[in-house]
């Protein structure tokens, strides 16, 4: 339970910057770690889409648009497809605690709008498989460092899996 106090502590301060900020940080750091996954093909058919997370306990709103095989922050009130729930739930599903399937099924997460950009979403979160080595090449050059990959790899190794 150390994680969840963790981000009841975090959801304080969080609540002081505005969403857009927010929505921009978030899109950086995905598009960060996306790098060398080959993710940028899976997002051709989400190509002009937007996306908003609510999170919905702290409150916070984030807005997203699809271009170019990456995401951007957006601060447009529209969205194609709307993911709710709370912000530990996105947490399990970030950290691949929780089946995707699970956390939508059971309503901890709620999608709205487009069913078919939801579920696209859904899909590609629910088939990601973070390759640390991959990532860590793609931004360092090839060989990456062998200090980087174990590194990485006692991370990943702390982070729950499904």
């Amino acid at each position: 339970m150390n994680r969840l106090r963790l981000l009841t502590t975090l959801a304080k301060p969080m609540r002081l910057i505005p969403d857009a900020l927010h929505s921009g940080i978030v899109a950086r750091a995905c598009n960060h770690l996306m790098r060398g996954q080959g993710l940028e093909d899976r997002l051709k058919d989400l190509e002009g889409k937007s996306l908003c997370l609510r999170i919905t306990d702290i409150p916070l709103t984030l807005g997203f648009t699809i271009n170019n095989g990456r995401l951007h922050g957006s601060h447009s009130a529209h969205w194609d497809s709307r993911i709710s729930g709370e912000l530990a739930d996105f947490w399990l599903l970030a950290t691949r605690a929780e089946d995707p399937d699970t956390l939508f099924f059971n309503r901890r997460l709620n999608i709205e709008g487009s069913t078919e950009v939801g579920l696209t979403i859904k899909n590609l979160l629910d088939a990601l498989d973070f390759d640390w080595h991959a990532h860590i090449t793609d931004i360092i050059g090839h060989p990456p460092p062998r200090s980087l990959v174990k590194l990485a790899t006692r991370l990943r190794e702390q982070l729950p899996v499904k």
